[in-house]
């Protein structure tokens, strides 16, 4: 989608099983782009806010929840990367950056930076509804399991496998959508390797370097000393594995 593009169709056929009441915030500074999102996404069945720069967008998010942001990178001011960085910390919803530079290197950046995802201009306006979908079927909360045990102790944290939740004595640990993805699949079958290609598969994702990105991300979250791993293990030539006390 293009600032010459035609207004899209939604498309019946695409299916997100995100249910009818996400609400999503589209930042972008284009006033068309921004008109033409606003509008697909609303007849694909989503309540969705637009805001027109950053400023706008942190006064919305002072008053509003959202299940979603759609970010564009290049913004005059404040860019999406810099707005994406600034509100991570306490914004537990997940982004979604739109960025006309496809280099692996800029994709990666967005993911340091604390994005879920990206998607690179141009781009069809069913790839953007799918990976709206596979980011909020991300994070649903994950079902109740009557087996095994209901919390993983890494040392001085704690991860609450009902729940999904990382904790830190009473202290709640803010994940990311993916990093509580990565979280949800290592604690299925703990002390096991997890090979990338099964983490890819499961999180939507199809670059194997941006599930280091998060790996290491995550690291710094359980681990006393992220670059001697303890509890987040690399398994050579196996891929990852979680060895709870």
């Amino acid at each position: 989608m293009t600032a010459d593009a035609t207004e899209p169709e939604a498309p019946a056929a695409v299916s997100t099983d995100a249910g009818p009441d996400a609400h999503i915030l589209v930042v972008d500074d284009d006033e068309r782009i921004r008109t033409l999102l606003k509008r697909y996404l609303t007849r694909s069945g989503f309540y969705v806010t637009a805001a027109r720069d950053a400023a706008h967008a942190r006064r919305l998010l002072a008053g509003l929840e959202f299940d979603l942001l759609v970010v564009d990178v290049m913004m005059p001011g404040e860019d999406g990367l810099s707005f994406t960085r600034d509100v991570r910390p306490t914004l537990p919803s997940p982004i979604l950056l739109l960025t006309a530079r496809g280099e692996a290197e800029d994709r990666i950046a967005g993911l340091e930076h604390g994005a879920d995802d990206y998607l690179a201009k141009p781009f069809e306006p069913r790839e953007l509804l799918l990976r709206i979908g596979a980011i909020l079927r991300r994070t649903q909360p994950p079902a109740p399991r009557p087996e095994g045990p209901r919390s993983l102790s890494l040392g001085e944290v704690r991860y609450d496998v009902t729940r999904g939740e990382l904790w830190r004595g009473d202290v709640p640990i803010r994940l990311t959508s993916t990093e509580a993805a990565l979280m949800r699949i290592f604690a299925r079958t703990p002390h096991a390797p997890v090979d990338r290609q099964t983490l890819l598969a499961e999180m939507d994702d199809a670059q194997e370097r941006a599930v280091d990105v998060q790996v290491t991300r995550l690291r710094r979250k359980i681990e006393a000393d992220p670059r001697a791993p303890r509890y987040l293990q690399t398994v050579r030539g196996s891929g990852y594995m979680l060895a709870p006390d």
